[in-house]
């Protein structure tokens, strides 16, 4: 991997990130940074972020077609109702079955699961 500089901007997006407990998209880091660096891009929140990712100190995953990152180590997962299009978020804590067929080690997951939520079953 090629050596990345350390630059101000950088060092402004660090410090920011650093403040970041939840999961986050790239515009609200970009936002909470745009005032503090004004010579700050949006291309460059990207950069930044994609580079935390491949150095593994950063995981992404979809939701509601978009990137969100999350610093912690945590899976990501959906129940979303083919009818209404509701996505609502769960929490799968266990997931040995998928545990004894993958051969490597999981890091992290991102499970969508489709059906029919409860309000519009009952319409059916």
């Amino acid at each position: 991997m090629k050596p990345t500089r350390e630059t101000r901007q950088k060092e402004v997006l660090k410090r920011e990130l650093g403040k970041i407990n939840a999961i986050f998209t790239a515009e609200e880091l970009y936002k909470k940074t745009a005032d503090k660096e004004n010579k700050l891009g949006i291309a460059t929140v990207y950069r930044f972020l994609k580079e935390l990712r491949t150095k593994g100190q950063l995981h992404s995953y979809i939701c509601a077609r978009k990137i969100i990152y999350s610093k912690k180590q945590t899976s990501h997962c959906h129940f979303i109702c083919e009818k209404c299009g509701k996505l609502e978020h769960i929490s799968l804590e266990k997931i040995d079955f998928i545990k004894e067929k993958i051969k490597g080690k999981i890091c992290h997951f991102q499970l969508d699961i489709s059906g029919i939520c409860e309000k519009c079953a009952k319409i059916i």
